[in-house]
């Protein structure tokens, strides 16, 4: 089942942001080639998600 994005132009800055977040973590990442482990993109993701929590905390 194909997902549909809600906003297409967030794509873009979804992408941006994993890229910053991964060069402050130490990660070099260059569009997923698999020769990252599972647990760095679980780091990156993680911390993508609690600054996106920390903003909406912040804007409220």
């Amino acid at each position: 089942m194909a997902q549909k994005l809600l906003i297409p132009e967030s794509k873009n800055g979804l992408s941006k942001f994993k890229y910053e977040v991964a060069n402050e973590l130490g990660v070099q990442f260059s569009d997923y080639n698999g020769t990252i482990s599972a647990n760095q993109c679980g780091k990156i993701g993680g911390e993508m998600v609690k600054r996106m929590i920390e903003q909406y905390e912040k804007s409220l």
